[in-house]
């Protein structure tokens, strides 16, 4: 490497502040495709060597992503690297069964071997290796009807040649007939015409024979496209997120996956069925290939067909699926899966089954040096598979290196002194493990649980109150809450009433700045059991007694709860009523309009606003509501009250005199003339004679 590539290596491989941006973000973020997508959108256009850092970079992040390789492997075709172009397509193309992939590799073969001889052999050898690996893609029909058309047009001499070259073509084309290819159609439609070009008598023989196939394919090529329209395929695989769309993606990959397991095209080619549904494995791994449930599953499928072959005596064809799933396992835990214990552990138990103890010793020395992991786990499956293979000295050995590794933890102590005790049937060899452990992890209080509970189930109350009185002198406060909890429970089911008060007294006194004063929580522990509780739910919370919910444990602090176990009684926001907020520029009719955006009215008011016309139908007058409001501001309320009194009195006397005067006048208003054009009068006058007659 020359001095110009170790500075690119050592700095920021970006130029640009995007790009720089980017790698930032990556750092913290591996998997961002967003800021991948950028940094090789700048490495298209860089130099070589630059560009080459950051594909390389880029496809072992992404070793399964047959997109990334096609832009690494074209990158190079544009520079005429082919030596580099082919080994590129040999580190990917067995593994990555990517269509697209495939597609730039037949190209690649067109474009660089036509000036050679012997090119229509080598690019035969190519579709069929093509074929033979993604030739079960219902979406592969390009390249069937391709490699026909590629055969059909080579020029021979003779009559044997030309034979040769029928039926090369004719085995071609019901080869795509055997797959439910979503281009089903136009290859039975290709087929038809090649055959009635070649011999019409034979051709109609030929159609009545896969007629039949060729419907069951039309079928299962419908039933296919019926649920993989929305299947992600080129997406990269990313460690699980949890998403909404990913667990759909999953259940779409599943149906597709038990579908292809039912046996769609009737196949009794066992076989040829196996193929098809580890294809359709492979597939799905492309893109969730950080899921263990897949890979475990695509496993199980290859052991229970094995078993299947077995039980009908084809021992040669078991032996193969053992293999396939030998290998699966190797691929798994070499690439993406190399640091995921549920795989690995897995496939230390299937090379056990088989027999196969030092691969099983290999697996579990090579999971051991991955530093991202936490070795725990992976010493204590390890003790156990190194006694069912070789015994329990052979369990001590591990357990020996487990206690010299400082990233062990606590755990696999309980573990080893477990397994003397049910194996070696050695309590003296149990208890000095314990012990070993009380001097590394005295102060853990799993540790110290798991210690009490052995000794519990021993019926050795002596050496158990021992323990309790000094890890309790010992430990931190804090860190004893569950241990005086157990304590009691220890007194309450093989001690007397006098201990049990001395130990809740004790807890009391240890525990009184958790407690805040308040003994009764005491009384609760003693008498409770389990899940069980001599006071309601209701009745624990207000004397500050914190239940969590059926989920999780019940304990005397909660750190959800707070220290005082009361956080209940505070007032929490209702987020069910929480409203959307939708970034607008414009006011919308009918919506409460802040800064920024707006927010939806409340239901009633948006209700009262639909049955309302809208402010567009008001053509005016409009209030001036500022100067409507600074003018109630300068009355005077005071001298309008009496000013109105007033007036009111007066308004009534004179209403007083006029009806006097009405009621006088009534019968000279009767002889009042009326004029002509007042008919309301002339009908009412009417109607009052009509009444006195």
């Amino acid at each position: 490497m020359n001095t110009k590539e170790k500075g690119l290596t050592t700095g920021p491989w970006s130029l640009t502040d995007q790009g720089q941006l980017a790698e930032l973000k990556l750092k913290n973020k591996p998997y961002d495709l967003d800021s991948w997508e950028t940094l090789i959108k700048e490495a298209q256009t860089s130099a070589l060597i630059r560009g080459r850092m950051l594909f390389e970079k880029l496809v072992e992040r992404f070793p399964t992503c047959g997109r990334f390789w096609r832009i690494y492997i074209e990158q190079e075709m544009r520079q005429q690297n082919y030596e580099e172009v082919e080994q590129l397509f040999q580190r990917c193309l067995l593994n990555v069964l990517s269509l697209d992939l495939w597609r730039c590799y037949i190209g690649y073969i067109k474009d660089t071997k036509r000036a050679q001889d012997g090119y229509r052999e080598k690019l035969v050898q190519a579709y069929e290796f093509a074929l033979d690996h993604i030739g079960f893609d219902p979406c592969s029909g390009g390249i069937w009807l391709e490699y026909c058309s590629f055969v059909k047009s080579g020029e021979v001499q003779g009559t044997y040649a030309e034979t040769q070259k029928v039926t090369a073509v004719r085995k071609i084309f019901q080869r795509a007939l055997g797959v439910p290819l979503i281009s089903i159609e136009q290859v039975w439609k290709e087929y038809n015409i090649f055959e009635q070009e070649v011999d019409e008598v034979l051709a109609k023989k030929l159609a009545d024979e896969y007629l039949r196939q060729y419907a069951t394919m039309k079928r299962c090529s419908k039933e296919y496209d019926s649920f993989s329209r929305q299947l992600n395929k080129l997406s990269p695989a990313i460690p699980p997120m949890g998403t909404t769309q990913e667990h759909t993606q999953l259940q779409l990959w599943k149906r597709y996956l038990t579908w292809e397991k039912s046996n769609p095209t009737r196949t009794e080619d066992k076989t040829l069925l196996a193929k098809k549904v580890m294809f359709g494995y492979k597939q799905c791994l492309l893109v969730y290939g950080h899921h263990p449930d897949i890979w475990y599953e695509a496993v199980s499928y290859l052991e229970n067909a094995s078993k299947s072959a077995n039980d009908r005596g084809d021992n040669t064809l078991a032996k193969q699926f053992e293999e396939d799933a030998r290998e699966m396992y190797s691929t798994a835990i070499t690439n993406v899966m190399k640091g995921n214990l549920l795989i690995n552990f897995s496939f230390a138990d299937f090379e056990e089954w088989h027999g196969n103890s030092e691969a099983v010793t290999g697996i579990y020395e090579s999971l051991l040096k991955v530093e991202e992991i936490d070795c725990t786990l992976v010493y204590i499956q390890f003790m156990k598979s190194a006694r069912r293979t070789g015994g329990i000295k052979t369990a001590r050995s591990v357990f020996k290196r487990a206690r010299e590794d400082p990233r062990c933890g606590w755990q696999v102590y309980v573990a080893a002194a477990l397994m003397e005790y049910y194996c070696s049937r050695d309590k003296n060899i149990t208890f000095k493990i314990f012990e070993l452990g009380m001097k590394k992890h005295g102060d853990e209080p799993g540790y110290v649980l798991a210690y009490l509970d052995y000794l519990m189930h021993q019926t050795d109350d002596n050496n158990t109150r021992v323990l309790y009185e000094r890890v309790l002198s010992s430990m931190p406060v804090e860190s004893t809450q569950e241990i005086w909890e157990k304590f009691m429970d220890f007194e309450s089911s093989v001690g007397d009433l006098t201990g049990l008060i001395k130990v809740e007294k004790r807890r009391g006194v240890a525990m009184k700045d958790e407690l805040k004063g308040n003994s009764t929580v005491l009384l609760v522990d003693r008498f409770r059991y389990l899940d069980l509780f001599p006071c309601s739910n209701t009745e624990l919370l207000s004397m500050g007694y914190p239940v969590k919910d059926k989920s999780g444990s019940v304990g005397l602090y909660s750190d959800q709860q707070g220290s005082s176990g009361r956080d209940w009684l505070l007032a929490r926001p209702d987020l069910n009523q929480m409203m959307p907020y939708k970034p607008s520029a414009a006011k919308g009719v009918g919506m409460n309009a802040v800064p920024g955006g707006t927010f939806p009215l409340p239901t009633a008011c948006a209700t009262m606003l639909l049955q309302i016309p809208p402010p567009d139908c008001y053509k005016g007058p409009f209030v001036q509501v500022d100067e409507l409001l600074t003018l109630l501001e300068k009355v005077d309320l005071k001298q309008s009250s009496s000013t109105d009194h007033s007036a009111v009195s007066s308004t009534t006397a004179g209403k007083k005199r006029t009806a006097a005067q009405d009621q006088d006048g009534k019968d000279d208003d009767k002889n009042q003339s009326i004029p002509q054009n007042d008919i309301y009068r002339a009908r009412q006058q009417k109607r009052v004679h009509m009444a006195t007659t």
